[in-house]
């Protein structure tokens, strides 16, 4: 526990001369009485009251160190927490387009690619994870962060109206959505650097091509793992009309043989996933990584703890006029 206005304790000075000035006025004021002899007196018990007769005054010193406590404001601890641990840096571009709306994964693609991606972060708590989103250009979503309870809810916020919206242009720029995970990784200390890139289509927009962002991986010493998602042939597409919904079917578009191209270029691996098992178990390949250590911080915040001292200060008050006003009063 720490204070933050420590300088409030020097007020405890204060009880010093209390304490002194108590037994000096007690002692000059206590009534007296002369005997030719106290022996008689002697083996007299004393009774409680006489045994309680300062606890009136303990009470209020008790009282007064509580509130100088309550002054100086008691907080939980504030501190930095390093640790060292076992993980590689991630990041995972996942395409955003308005085709992985296809229903051939259930519920559809975009819907399985978010959950196969929670489920893969899940299992890293360690690593440092962070996300791209791309259609028609790319940014970043989350940052690399070991925060990954941050990271799972801007996961579960992606969506594909973006591009409906304007907020972002509609196609499929793998090469743009590949550069933005590069960007973010290439300032990392870790031994072992990879991105995911998942997508539905073939690239047909965007400023940087593909294969010059595998080469800019490579170089960066990133490995590039690709996926391919959808299926083989057709896919049900929802299409809104009025009072529902209306599906045709769509061809799958997917370059393997440049997510292929990207993947070797880039020292990693292409897959092709169909279906949700076959996704599960692509993001379980690649969990199979190596790892190299890195280190950890965790910061936690100071919060006040003054309430249970004012509370405390607050009954012993009472108690103390309670026991001077009843059981332990003084009639001079």
């Amino acid at each position: 526990m720490e204070f933050a206005n420590k300088e409030y304790f020097v007020l405890l000075l204060l009880l010093i001369p209390y304490v002194l000035w108590y037994f000096l006025y007690r002692r000059r004021n206590e009534p007296t009485m002369r005997v030719s002899d106290t022996a008689v007196f002697l083996d007299t018990p004393r009774s409680w009251r006489t045994r309680l007769i300062h606890l009136p005054m303990l009470l209020r010193c008790l009282a007064f160190a509580l509130i100088v406590t309550v002054m100086a404001r008691p907080q939980t601890q504030n501190s930095w927490d390093s640790r060292t641990t076992e993980g590689i840096d991630i990041m995972m571009a996942v395409d955003i387009s308005t085709s992985m709306l296809a229903e051939d994964l259930k519920p559809n693609r975009m819907e399985a690619a978010k959950n196969v991606a929670a489920r893969f972060i899940a299992g890293r708590p360690n690593d440092n994870i962070g996300l791209t989103i791309f259609a028609g250009e790319a940014f970043t979503q989350c940052p690399m962060t070991t925060d990954h309870a941050t990271l799972q809810n801007l996961l579960h916020a992606v969506r594909t109206d973006l591009s409906a919206k304007g907020l972002i242009a509609d196609g499929t720029a793998i090469g743009m959505g590949l550069a933005n995970a590069v960007s973010r990784l290439k300032e990392s200390k870790a031994k072992s650097k990879v991105a995911i890139i998942l997508t539905d289509g073939a690239n047909n927009c965007g400023e940087i091509s593909p294969i010059t962002s595998a080469q800019m991986a490579h170089a960066l010493g990133i490995r590039v793992y690709t996926i391919g998602l959808g299926t083989n042939k057709v896919a049900p597409y929802p299409i809104p009309v009025a009072g529902g919904v209306q599906y045709v079917n769509i061809p799958a578009e997917i370059d393997e043989k440049t997510l292929q191209t990207i993947a070797s270029t880039a020292g990693g691996k292409y897959y092709r996933a169909t279906n949700n098992k076959e996704l599960r178990q692509i993001y379980d390949d690649i969990d199979k990584l190596e790892k190299t250590k890195l280190t950890v911080q965790k910061f936690s915040k100071r919060y006040d703890v003054f309430a249970p001292f004012a509370f405390a200060a607050l009954i012993v008050l009472l108690l103390e006029i309670l026991l001077r006003t009843t059981l332990l009063r003084r009639i001079p």
